[in-house]
């Protein structure tokens, strides 16, 4: 039987995945789909990446890694990638996923100039992608949450960006028919998003943002959950 597919690229800080969970759970809530239809593959630790015949779908998570450190782990999962998009098999990639598919497709990632985007921030639609799977009928604004200090600064060739905003100008680009990256976080709620911005106190310090400003403005985002919800229903 196929499965969905879960690449869990590393785990959340520690206290959050004892009292909120990891990647692959958030990820699993937002997809609406059966637990029976999920394998959750954790790569860094040693899982053997599948045969794509057996996947019906993949979502590549987020990470606390850097693409551009070229981890074997990262390499092997980059190298399975264009399998997946030559069997047109349905891939969403959340942030570091998101990289990592860009780079796999020959796309080229690096550190932002302006260091970590974090927090809530808001997100538009170009208006050629308003007839996409997955955000066809969406506001062409809304907000979403980010954690992220790499970047696609070039996007594969015959990728169709989607979405932008004033930091980053590919928040979410599709490959084909099938295969989407995005940049930020459909899976995080609010609880989410400002443990994550206290975990990095001090690299918010860093990109001169204020911690304090950055919790103020965290709010519900339930635009990018829908986004996720319709990856499940493309999956199913």
């Amino acid at each position: 039987m196929k499965k969905i597919i879960i690449i869990k690229a590393g785990d959340t800080f520690p206290l959050m995945g004892k009292y909120l969970g990891d990647f692959e759970d958030w990820i699993f809530k937002g997809l609406c789909v059966g637990k029976e239809d999920i394998m959750v593959v954790d790569i860094p630790k040693g899982d053997p990446l599948p045969d794509v015949e057996t996947c019906k779908a993949v979502v590549i998570s987020g990470s606390h890694a850097s693409v551009t450190e070229n981890l074997s782990w990262s390499l092997a999962i980059e190298q399975w990638i264009p399998n997946l998009i030559q069997s047109k098999t349905p891939v969403l990639g959340i942030c570091y996923g998101h990289q990592l598919l860009a780079k796999a497709m020959g796309g080229i990632v690096d550190f932002h100039t302006k260091g970590i985007e974090i927090g809530t921030t808001g997100i538009e639609i170009l208006e050629d992608s308003t007839q996409d799977f997955l955000f066809k009928g969406l506001p062409k604004t809304f907000k979403a949450h980010v954690c992220h200090s790499q970047t696609v600064i070039r996007l594969p060739d015959h990728a169709v960006r989607i979405a932008k905003n004033s930091f980053e100008p590919n928040h979410a680009f599709r490959i084909g028919q099938s295969a989407w990256g995005i940049q930020f976080h459909p899976e995080f709620d609010e609880e989410i998003m400002a443990a994550y911005a206290e975990n990095m106190e001090s690299t918010i310090k860093e990109s001169g943002l204020i911690l304090s400003e950055t919790l103020d403005k965290i709010e519900p985002t339930p635009i990018p959950l829908k986004i996720l919800e319709r990856f499940g229903n493309l999956a199913k």
